[in-house]
């Protein structure tokens, strides 16, 4: 079971080898995933969280976007009434994940069967439970950075879990749910370079990036206005995240930027590497839907009530506190706001 298997340390995943074997694996832009595990278990449903005003019209910036969700409800609509009538193998949420995020989303080689673990994978099986009546009523779809928004829109999955900054761009091409996570973008880089942060330090480095990613839009926003050196070479972006780490390892590029709570995972991989400066942004982890999924954003916010209060902190402890520290503080998104009258 989920919650009771013990949970195997995965010490030595640092190395280039073990990095391109799941590099591998993620080449698959969408690969259905064997569902063979429960969630952890947690408690009744928990504290209300506050009720925003409406927002205006086209008034989003991205230090409020994620404020931009429907309130939460427990009603079924016509988006869930269509998952719930899946019948047989096929009555899943289908779920678009990680495979390669250590801690987060990845496919753990000491389990039977290379199981999903981590933080998001724990939230789709609270979501699976409430919706389905059965945590394990799950079917991961593997899919790259740069794939998450093209997947929701095309049908491919009902919802990403996907460490996905909530921005007022992608809210123009997808809804979000309230935020479940609190993150900001920091430079990852060998621990003997003369980098030392988001500052002048990246003149002539090459610095790696996702596809699609937050991490890219900030870089060439701060390199155009002036605010990051022009010798800084950008060019190199990538399918997924994982991807920036060897080409870090193999010398390829001298640093990579992304999100600090997926930097520190992979710091985590590989201990010739460190998180050089504090994060210079602030971002929100949401779970993404079609636009027109109402009823699926309003009842993913209220499991969020719940889940916030009975679920995250234990999911926390469980896969971050190692490489995030044991004050889960600076991590808890704040208290939710629904702004959005769509």
């Amino acid at each position: 079971m989920y919650a009771s298997r013990v949970r195997t340390s995965l010490r030595g995943w640092g190395g280039v080898g073990a990095m391109a074997v799941l590099c591998v694996l993620a080449l698959a832009a969408v690969l259905l995933l064997p569902r063979t595990q429960t969630r952890v278990q947690d408690g009744p449903a928990g504290a209300r969280a506050a009720t925003g005003l409406q927002a205006r019209a086209g008034a989003c910036k991205d230090s409020e976007a994620q404020n931009r969700t429907l309130p939460p409800s427990g009603a079924d609509g016509p988006t869930i009434e269509a998952i719930k009538s899946r019948t047989g193998a096929k009555r899943k949420l289908v779920v678009g994940v990680d495979q390669n995020s250590y801690h987060w989303g990845y496919r753990n080689p000491n389990t039977e069967g290379a199981e999903l673990e981590g933080f998001d994978i724990d939230l789709v099986h609270k979501i699976a439970e409430d919706i389905l009546g059965d945590p394990d009523a799950v079917q991961f779809k593997a899919i790259p950075t740069s794939q998450r928004i093209p997947a929701i829109k095309d049908g491919r999955v009902d919802m990403v879990v996907r460490t996905m900054t909530i921005t007022c761009e992608r809210l123009g091409d997808v809804a979000f749910s309230a935020p479940y996570f609190k993150t900001g973008q920091q430079v990852l880089a060998p621990k003997s370079s003369g980098v030392t942060g988001y500052n002048g330090t990246l003149a002539h480095q090459r610095i790696c990036t996702a596809s699609g990613s937050t991490a890219y839009i900030k870089l060439k926003a701060d390199r155009d206005k002036g605010a990051l050196p022009a010798s800084t070479d950008i060019s190199t972006t990538v399918p997924n995240q994982l991807d920036c780490l060897v080409r870090l390892q193999l010398g390829e590029v001298d640093a990579v930027v992304t999100d600090g709570a997926l930097a520190a995972s992979q710091a985590a991989q590989d201990p010739t590497l460190e998180l050089k400066g504090a994060a210079f942004t602030t971002e929100y982890y949401g779970v993404a839907m079609k636009k027109d999924a109402s009823d699926l954003v309003r009842r993913v916010n209220r499991i969020l009530v719940d889940y916030r209060a009975h679920g995250w902190q234990t999911s926390y402890d469980t896969w971050l506190a190692a490489t995030l520290g044991k004050d889960p503080g600076p991590s808890r998104p704040p208290a939710p706001q629904y702004l959005s009258t769509d």
